[in-house]
């Protein structure tokens, strides 16, 4: 169950800084998606959704790709609709065996990165060739993790964003735009 109520983040939304337009965030997808024609064409890669804040912008990059690949996805989450992480969760997947194979992982943001690195992790130790990561949004802070990405979008300053796939406690992963909570205390 959610910790606040529909109403609640439909307020949050409405009060929320604009960081990138919905235009904007298309561009850096497209962006994104001619590097990685350039680099993994040929490759025959394994194509992976990180669910659940990985949905949108796999969803816009997939058809973008011009080149064979397969599609799978995990689900793995250190937050369970909350503002901040914890213990590691694997919930579903992979599902296609990466054993010599070159996997591009994709994610909503690189926040804190103990996620795509664990998850980066399993697909080496299961045998995969080579893993590429793609995230929408890299946050600008510390990380806990010593993990960079291959193909980033846009960045962030460090404030809790959503938008795009990435959600508010839960909610708001489809706002048409990359989002941060408005820090104000009205």
């Amino acid at each position: 169950m959610p910790e606040i109520e529909p109403q609640e983040a439909w307020n949050v939304l409405k009060r929320a800084d604009c960081l990138y337009s919905g235009l904007e965030v298309e561009q850096a997808i497209d962006k994104m998606a001619f590097s990685i024609n350039q680099e993994l064409r040929g490759r025959n890669p394994v194509v992976v959704c990180v669910m659940n804040g990985g949905i949108v912008p796999f969803g816009k990059l997939l058809p973008k790709l011009d080149f064979v690949c397969e599609v799978d996805y995990v689900h793995a989450t250190r937050y369970r609709n909350t503002l901040s992480g914890s213990k590691l969760s694997w919930v579903c997947g992979p599902n296609i065996p990466p054993r010599g194979r070159t996997v591009l992982l994709v994610d909503d943001i690189l926040d804190e990165g103990i996620t795509l690195e664990a998850i980066v992790h399993r697909f080496r130790e299961e045998g995969a060739a080579a893993v590429h990561t793609a995230v929408l949004v890299v946050k600008e802070r510390e990380r806990q993790a010593d993990i960079a990405v291959d193909y980033a979008g846009l960045t962030v300053p460090d404030r809790y964003v959503f938008g795009y796939g990435m959600d508010y406690k839960g909610f708001l992963r489809n706002a048409p735009g990359i989002y941060a909570e408005n820090e104000s205390k009205e």
